[in-house]
């Protein structure tokens, strides 16, 4: 079978006046020219030569970085269109990508375009993009991401009004929670792709290539390690599936595993392209006992891939920041002490979460700050990914595990700050069972002096710094009963020194006036305003959470849960005094169109956050997946705690 040229991308990274950075995938290594044509302004070729690495991933599986300085600088606040071609090394001939993916273009545009803005005037974010989720009522949920493009759509005739970035807050995969149907076509995909074999330690598989082959161990892949007492905590951390009966039931038992499935996730859900070969019938590997779950897992992977069109276009048309959460790696990744000795500690794990992160790093950190990551991390990266399972795999996952500079910054105005949460733990001093601080001391202070200078900042942060207090609570006595494992225990507040430390960072007197925190995670959404109840000139600090782009919180308990943290939580209650936030005034925006006592919004979707020239809220929304959009109202004094 012929595979067609592109696979995935163009995905706008980081985009500058001075620098370009674009990230893509194809079937066959090429050649690429960059034409651009801003408004106004002379257009200018680019025949990319010096200023794009290539990876090869497989047969027909290629990843490039183009990062490419511009010696004369792009227009801001206006459209640039642009044209990407390609061409072999045995053919002269150029091709213009949407010669072959028209899909890509907006209705009356020849070219693909961007706007490079000179003052962030808005932005959309969100986080957890679960492919096969499905409400319990079978109504679709939709993408939040296909909002995003719909929200570009309507304005594709003044580009200029778009956002000026689209920030990914994690989840963008999940590599624990794979529904059946998109783990066959996962493997469909690696045979026409002829994905190296990878070696699998602590296993009984031969290679990768039985694993994705004749022994793909559909929903049961925690029988792939064998039955011994060692083995048995590699299994609850990774497959037997997390249980949190307050929250939800997560089933990880299609964990992804191989390096190859990892980064073909990555194709099938960011482009329609890679669907064209593979499909979902369920295969005769898959257990009797699962068939149902299989066709239900179907028909909402089935209503995912039919709007994938829209997310092509999107992210080739606005500039993509990205940071990882948990389930880009696994479920609950180093929450504590004791699940990173069980977790790094034996091979199978260690290569899983490993392969993970490799695939992180070639997929989403790279474009975040290509300077992070050395050509000698990116010579080895492509080694390791053409031998997996050799000594140069291991070695970088080595690497990888202790690498600590994820976190990024953006030099937008106000300036984007990235943190990376998840690498960065401050470890409980009493109980290594305990969840870890979200950042530990010298990860705190070294965003304290990268704060410094500035009037106005983005901050994001995967996981909310101020929460629901209700939810942080239940958080909380789970741990007290030793059971962090059994809800998501991981917020700012669960840690004292980081929470201590990080309330400190607000008080310092020079924090930015206008602070404003971009998180997801929790699978809801709302909107805070804090102030410093001791400090007379207190930051403007806001709370913004957009949770999830296709992921929901159970709608019942959530809306019992919303109204109990008012209740208990009100000005007037003395449980705030036993709260680490009792120093800060917390000021919930309502929802509009809310119910009385509402402040959460459950609904698929993306945020839309609007600012001023001082880099304060103009205006919070949520732009639901559905087509409806939601205001959060600006403050109401009465409801501080």
């Amino acid at each position: 079978m012929s595979i067609n040229t592109l696979l995935a991308g163009p995905v706008l990274r980081r985009m500058q006046s001075e620098r370009i950075t674009l990230w893509l995938a194809t079937s066959k290594p090429v050649q690429w020219r960059l034409a651009l044509f801003p408004d106004k302004h002379d257009s200018q070729v680019h025949e990319i030569r010096g200023h794009c690495r290539e990876l090869k991933v497989a047969e027909h599986f290629y990843v490039h970085l183009i990062d490419l300085p511009l010696s004369m600088p792009l227009p801001t606040d206006s459209w640039v269109g642009y044209e990407l071609s390609y061409k072999n090394d045995t053919d002269g001939e150029w091709i213009n990508l949407t010669q072959e993916s028209p899909h890509l273009l907006y209705p009356g545009k020849s070219t693909l375009g961007f706007v490079i803005h000179s003052r962030v005037q808005s932005v959309l974010h969100g986080s957890c993009r679960k492919p096969h989720y499905a409400r319990q009522e079978g109504t679709s949920a939709g993408d939040g991401l296909v909002r995003a493009d719909q929200h570009l759509l309507e304005l594709a005739d003044t580009p200029t009004e778009w956002p000026a970035l689209l920030m990914m807050g994690g989840d963008q995969i999940y590599t624990d929670d794979v529904a059946g149907p998109m783990l066959v076509a996962i493997h469909r995909l690696l045979d026409e792709l002829n994905s190296p074999a990878e070696h699998l330690p602590g296993t009984q598989l031969e290679t990768s290539h039985t694993l994705h082959r004749e022994q793909p161990h559909y929903y049961t892949r925690d029988q792939l390690l064998p039955k011994t007492k060692a083995n048995k905590d590699i299994r609850a951390v990774l497959f037997t599936g997390v249980k949190k009966p307050v929250f939800t039931t997560d089933n990880a038992r299609n964990h992804l595993i191989s390096l190859a499935e990892v980064m073909a996730m990555y194709l099938l859900v960011w482009s329609p392209i890679p669907w064209r070969y593979t499909e979902m019938t369920i295969p005769v590997d898959v257990p009797t006992e699962f068939a149902e779950r299989y066709e239900a897992q179907l028909e909402a992977m089935e209503e995912f891939v039919a709007e994938l069109d829209c997310v092509h276009r999107l992210m080739a048309h606005i500039p993509v920041a990205m940071m990882f959460d948990d389930h880009d790696i696994t479920d609950d990744w180093n929450l504590s002490a004791e699940w990173e000795a069980t977790a790094y500690s034996e091979p199978f794990s260690r290569r899983i979460v490993g392969n993970a992160l490799v695939a992180y790093l070639v997929c989403q950190a790279w474009g975040n700050a290509p300077e992070n990551f050395s050509d000698d991390m990116m010579s080895r990266c492509d080694e390791a990914l053409q031998l997996p399972g050799e000594e140069a795999h291991e070695e970088l996952i080595t690497e990888l595990i202790a690498f600590r500079s994820w976190q990024y910054k953006w030099d937008t105005e106000p300036a984007l700050m990235v943190v990376d949460t998840r690498t960065n733990r401050w470890r409980s001093e009493f109980n290594p069972a305990h969840p870890s601080g979200l950042m530990d001391w010298e990860a705190l202070s070294e965003l304290q002096q990268r704060l410094l200078g500035h009037d106005a900042v983005l901050l994001v942060s995967p996981a909310p710094i101020f929460g629901v207090k209700l939810i942080e609570t239940i958080q909380k006595v789970f741990t007290w009963f030793g059971k962090p494992l059994m809800v998501d225990a991981e917020n700012w507040m669960a840690h004292r020194g980081a929470a201590s430390t990080l309330l400190n960072l607000f008080r310092h007197g020079k924090t930015p006036q206008n602070f404003v925190i971009l998180s997801g995670d929790v699978h809801y959404s709302f909107a805070y305003e804090v102030e410093l109840r001791s400090k007379k000139n207190s930051p403007n600090i806001w709370q913004i959470t957009s949770s999830g782009f296709r992921n929901e919180f159970p709608r019942k308990l959530l809306d019992i849960l919303d109204r109990l943290n008012r209740w208990l939580y009100a000005p007037w209650s003395p449980l705030n005094w036993f709260t680490k936030r009792r120093k800060m005034r917390i000021v919930p925006r309502k929802p509009e169109h809310g119910s009385r006592g509402e402040r959460l919004v459950n609904g698929s979707g993306v945020g839309l956050l609007t600012l001023d020239a001082n880099g304060a809220p103009l205006k919070i929304t949520q732009l639901l997946a559905d087509g409806d959009s939601i205001d959060f109202r600006k403050r109401m004094e009465d409801e501080a705690h």
